[in-house]
């Protein structure tokens, strides 16, 4: 898509601080950091949300769900982490476009939010 920002990340159209890539996910440093580690895991294939998702996209969604505990490795979240996945607008999902957060070396609180 032409005005997604993150599709524009991943064709590196706009700059990132990439922490992992390989040929289906690109995963980069977030913007505005709710935790000490909190990093952006996105399909390079555009998907609108977790809603859009199709059984086409199920090897797709198996790679990066597998992928989380590497990255997680990487970032030294030795002591857990959390993974976020926003939907749709009360979810607070403010780009269109799935995405998992990847948050960690502090800890969580719940109810989240």
């Amino acid at each position: 898509m032409s005005d997604c920002i993150f599709c524009k990340i991943a064709d590196k159209e706009i700059p990132s601080t990439t922490v992992y890539e390989d040929d289906k996910i690109l995963v980069f440093r977030d913007a505005s950091p709710q935790a000490p580690e909190h990093v952006l895991m996105i399909p390079k294939k555009h998907i609108d949300s977790l809603d859009e998702a199709k059984p086409e996209d199920s090897e797709l969604f198996s790679h990066m769900v597998l992928k989380v505990k590497d990255i997680a490795a990487e970032l030294g979240l030795e002591n857990g982490y959390r993974v976020v996945i926003n939907t749709g607008e009360d979810g607070q999902q403010s780009v269109k476009h799935l995405h998992f957060h990847i948050l960690g070396k502090r800890k969580m609180t719940w109810p989240p939010g």
